[in-house]
């Protein structure tokens, strides 16, 4: 048989696994229940999909996001690893020819919302799928005490009750010691293997600044070091802004925030990780399943609301594990804004009722009705209509989606959808009376199995491809043939959307638990105090604390973080302090090597000097090239 590491090495070209991947695969194997804490970059997936591969029969990946899980069906795919994705965009005929294809087992790893577990389609085909594996991504979900809580999680249990006793992975990037604990509780792990990762990134340098000019500061970093980088913001405004100001001063940049449209997204989302553009600003919808390893820095324009999400948006720089920068800017007023935000975010539960009797009005939907309907929300037109603080709404709509009444999706996608309203004599004297459109009929009929007589999903890039042609011109030729009542054509959707997962109900009678309400609120206050903390920490080191939050009493301090730096600074006599900063003046025109420096310098520890040289460094008194050449600046 072949064995996990051959697997690594044929698919992932990888000579090695990373710390604990071989324990986890060989766990998993054996047939244990597992949870695996990694951290961002700690290579998760090759975690259950090697197991996938080896096992017989078909993995079930539960994942809560579209867009991660089509980059890991796509990236299997390319492997030459069947993989299929089941989501809200996909219509019924399509999902159900999904699920009858892996009752064959066509596929080897089955991806889906925690959401799709819940369909009567589903249901109807699950016991006849020869499942061998059940994975948890994002397994930190399932907690309510956790700070990315999602209800539908919650119903995984029972999906994991009928698929008898298979071996349950849960994954996740962040979780606190008492999430840790609430995953296996909620989802009835027995006697589970708990393997959890050192939160040390030691190739990470953590650094928090309080400057008067926050884009001055990040203009500052850029200049400094080379390289990738990331740069997050809170709001999408100022992403442009942010954007806009790098590009000013000849760095390629751009900016991605959730608002823009798919094709757009990815493209933006291609350019840099094909390093055409070096700095991409952003909202946090942007980094999710993107595994690229060259990013040197990542700066937060805004403090995160908690330790988890920065963490993980920190993590993304330094993959490849040569020095990164993870940079957080702040100012007072930011932590001030941050506390208010707090109370927004868990408003008083009156509060709650008032907006959700606003989107009832809104949407036009009387009391009783509603259940299973999805429902076009334009968020903009809706805010300024009924005079409502936009992070107040969007904090509402979480609220009801973790209180089990709606589903909430700003990034929803909905493909065109299209199927043949004609018959087969009619449509062969419209390509003769029309052979400019001859292509693309052909095309879809050659393309999508069942189009004739099903409302299939289409893809215009795919189309366009094949007919050797423009998106656009597609999207026009679709229209035509819509007008001439050969197709029924559907365009694609990428409005935001609410899904009423009951009947609306009067607004005073709206059932909202009160007692977990206010245990999250007073979980969130605390998540708050810890970035808070971590901002002004000034004697303990950043990765210490971090791994310490984790529950991870391993890490010891990095050595490389400013706090670390600081406190190998103050070993260090002024005089020889000075020593070393002379020598680098007076070489300040045509630089110093590294080791002549320790040569003159040879009354002091060559540790010591580098220590010197890391803090002057951080305080952008020096740059050092990849020669191991020293400039003053």
């Amino acid at each position: 048989m072949i064995s996990p590491l051959e697997i690594l090495q044929q698919y992932w070209k990888h000579a090695a696994f990373r710390p604990l991947q071989e324990e986890i695969i060989q766990a998993v194997l054996k047939g244990k229940d597992c949870i695996a804490l990694l951290p961002t970059g700690g290579g998760k997936s090759v975690c259950y999909q090697i197991p996938g591969i080896l096992l017989p029969g078909v993995s079930l990946v539960i994942s809560p996001l579209i867009a991660l899980m089509k980059d890991q069906v796509d990236a299997l795919n390319k492997k030459g690893i069947t993989a299929v994705a089941i989501h809200s965009g996909m219509q019924k005929e399509e999902v159900k020819q999904v699920l009858l294809e892996a009752t064959e087992s066509a596929y080897q790893f089955i991806y889906c919302s925690p959401e799709r577990l819940e369909s009567p389609l589903f249901n109807e085909y699950l016991t006849h799928i020869p499942f061998s594996l059940l994975i948890i991504d994002e397994a930190h979900c399932i907690s309510q005490w956790g700070y990315d809580f999602r209800p539908s999680y919650c119903r995984i249990t029972e999906t994991k009750g009928k698929l008898g006793s298979i071996p349950v992975i849960a994954v996740t990037a962040s979780a606190t010691p008492l999430v840790l604990t609430d995953i296996q509780i909620q989802l009835g792990l027995h006697e589970p293997s708990i393997f959890k990762q050192s939160f040390l990134r030691p190739n990470i340098s953590y650094s928090c600044f309080e400057p008067e000019s926050k884009i001055n500061k990040i203009l500052d970093i850029l200049q400094k070091v080379q390289g990738s980088s990331i740069v997050y913001c809170n709001s999408r405004k100022q992403c442009k802004k942010i954007a806009e100001a790098i590009l000013l001063q000849g760095i390629s940049a751009d900016f991605y925030h959730a608002g823009l449209n798919q094709l757009l997204r990815e493209q933006k989302q291609l350019s840099w990780i094909q390093n055409k553009t070096r700095v991409m600003v952003c909202t946090n919808a942007f980094g999710m399943g993107i595994d690229k390893p060259d990013v040197r820095t990542v700066i937060h324009h805004d403090i995160p609301d908690c330790l988890e999400n920065y963490y993980q948006e920190a993590g993304r720089a330094g993959r490849d594990e040569k020095r990164a920068y993870a940079v957080l800017l702040w100012q007072q007023k930011d932590l001030l804004e941050l506390a208010q935000n707090g109370e927004k975010k868990f408003p008083p539960i009156p509060i709650i009722k008032e907006v959700y009797q606003a989107i009832a009005d809104f949407l036009q939907i009387a009391v009783g009705n509603g259940e299973g309907i999805y429902y076009d929300f334009d968020f903009n037109n809706f805010i300024t209509l009924f005079k409502l603080d936009p992070l107040l709404v969007v904090n509402v709509l979480r609220i009801l989606e973790q209180e089990g009444h709606i589903q909430f999706n700003e990034q929803i996608f909905l493909p065109t959808q299209v199927n043949f309203c004609t018959d087969t004599e009619s449509l062969d004297q419209f390509e003769i009376m029309y052979p400019s459109l001859e292509p693309l009929i052909k095309a879809l009929l050659r393309t999508y199995a069942g189009i004739f007589y099903n409302r299939t999903s289409v893809y215009e890039q795919s189309l366009a491809r094949i007919c050797r042609t423009e998106i656009a011109t597609i999207s026009v030729q679709l229209k035509q043939l819509h007008t001439h009542g050969i197709i029924e054509y559907l365009p694609k959707k990428e409005t935001p959307q609410i899904h009423f997962l009951l009947n609306r109900a009067p607004a005073e009678f709206l059932h909202i638990h009160q007692d977990h309400y206010l245990e999250r609120k007073k979980l969130h206050k605390q998540r708050i105090a810890t970035i808070t903390q971590y901002a002004g920490l000034s004697k303990t080191c950043r990765s210490n604390f971090i791994g310490q939050y984790f529950g991870d009493n391993s890490t010891i301090v990095c050595g490389v973080c400013d706090i670390c730096l600081n406190n190998k600074i103050t070993d260090i006599s002024a005089a020889n302090f000075n020593q070393i900063e002379l020598i680098l003046k007076a070489n300040s025109s045509s630089g110093i090597d590294i080791a002549v420096l320790i040569s003159e310098t040879k009354n002091i520890s060559p540790k010591k000097v580098w220590a010197v040289l890391n803090f002057l460094q951080a305080e952008d008194k020096i740059s050092i090239t990849e020669e191991k050449r020293i400039f003053w600046l």
